[in-house]
């Protein structure tokens, strides 16, 4: 793959809604909100727009699918523009970023709008888990407790290889849900603190094997959006900052994690070295990453696999504090998956939306001072589908 073939395509504008439960939301009107509110910030009409790329997982949440169009119901400019859904698992909002930077690197077009979007709370809790488990390898990776059983296996295959490290997954959920208190957007904005996310309590029960609740990301409702445009576009001067993709690596690894060691999260660990070639910096050139934690042992698979820490000595980087803000490199400023939410479609676009917000100055309480380098990492299944993104202000 060249080094080169995601050079040239930058964000120039983006919206995020609030993520939580909310009973009455309506999928058409999270994606028309999104589209308004990204076109908005990026000063454009929607006659501007050269292409439409949806990302939803669905899979049975709600009984509207085929959202392609949905936009242009409340954006008659997109009528008659190309628009199509794309899906993989829970990096969905990724793959339709990626999506729509292979359309603006074709030279197919120069605008790009990109929707992320979930309606997750429209089914009870137990039929979202059977929805979920979905995107695993039903043929041998059945779980009552759905995904949760699936990376509670992964928990405890690490506690047997390295030892037990539930101590550092209650640092890791602490940390998260205090980053959160400063994004206007999570679902969850309450410093839980470590003690009770390192016991077991009435409020705080195991859910699987030795994974607790606030081991658990969330099942929330929302929608992020975000405009590309080409290295053309952006040379006409009109768009008031923008963020450049230096790096951008996708790929896909085997599906049963049987046929895999899955505690090395190898397809994480390639498309990181991928994205360092890429964009020729190094993991210490980062100022903050924003990682997949659908799970708390995720992240901690994650810190090792992209390079922070050897294998089996991520709970000992994550005790000495080198994730957290102002440490060595801090993860999930924006409270991750775990607080911020994990509505399925949305969560790789908010992840991007999140991470070029900090390379403008435009992160109000999350920022992190003087941010020049943001990595993106986000993930379907178990490191299944892999997108490492690492970005920088271009204007």
């Amino acid at each position: 793959m060249a080094a080169s073939i995601f050079s040239g395509v930058h964000m120039v504008g983006w919206s995020h809604s609030r993520f939580g439960k909310f009973d009455q939301l309506d999928p058409e009107t999270l994606i028309a909100d999104a589209a308004a509110a990204a076109l908005a910030d990026a000063g454009l009409d929607s006659t501007e727009v050269d292409a439409v790329v949806v990302g939803t997982f669905n899979g049975g949440f709600v009984g509207q699918d085929f959202p392609s169009s949905l936009a242009i119901n409340a954006q008659p400019g997109l009528r008659f523009k190309p628009a199509l859904r794309v899906e993989n698992a829970c990096a969905t909002g990724s793959a339709a970023i990626y999506t729509g930077i292979q359309a603006i690197r074709s030279g197919q077009a120069d605008v790009v709008l990109v929707l992320g979007y979930e309606r997750m709370n429209g089914l009870p809790s137990s039929q979202v888990g059977d929805v979920l488990l979905q995107c695993a390898y039903v043929k041998e990776e059945t779980s009552a407790t759905g995904f949760a059983g699936v990376f509670a296996g992964i928990a405890q295959m690490y506690f047997d290889r390295y030892g037990d490290a539930s101590d550092a997954l209650a640092h890791i959920s602490a940390k998260n849900h205090l980053n959160a208190l400063a994004n206007p957007y999570a679902h969850v904005r309450r410093d839980l603190g470590f003690a009770f996310c390192n016991t077991v309590s009435d409020k705080n029960p195991i859910v699987a094997g030795p994974l607790r609740r606030t081991d658990c990301s969330l099942i929330s409702d929302g929608a992020a959006a975000l405009v590309l445009c080409s290295e053309r576009a952006l040379a006409h001067g009109r768009f008031r900052r923008a963020v450049k993709f230096r790096a951008a690596q996708a790929l896909n690894d085997y599906l049963p994690v049987s046929r895999r060691d899955v505690l090395k999260l190898e397809g994480c660990q390639l498309a990181w070295q991928r994205a360092f070639a890429e964009a020729g910096c190094m993991l210490d050139d980062l100022s903050l990453v924003e990682t997949h934690d659908c799970f708390t042992i995720a992240e901690l698979l994650e810190v090792e696999a992209m390079g922070l820490a050897q294998p089996g000595q991520g709970p000992a980087v994550i005790r000495e504090g080198q994730t957290l803000r102002g440490g060595r490199l801090p993860i999930n400023l924006s409270g991750g998956l775990k607080a911020k939410g994990h509505p399925i479609g949305a969560t790789g676009v908010s992840q991007h939306v999140l991470a070029a917000m900090q390379l403008v100055d435009e992160a109000g309480d999350m920022q992190l001072p003087g941010a020049k380098l943001a990595g993106v990492f986000n993930m379907g299944g178990v490191a299944v589908a892999n997108y490492a993104s690492i970005l920088e202000r271009s204007a």
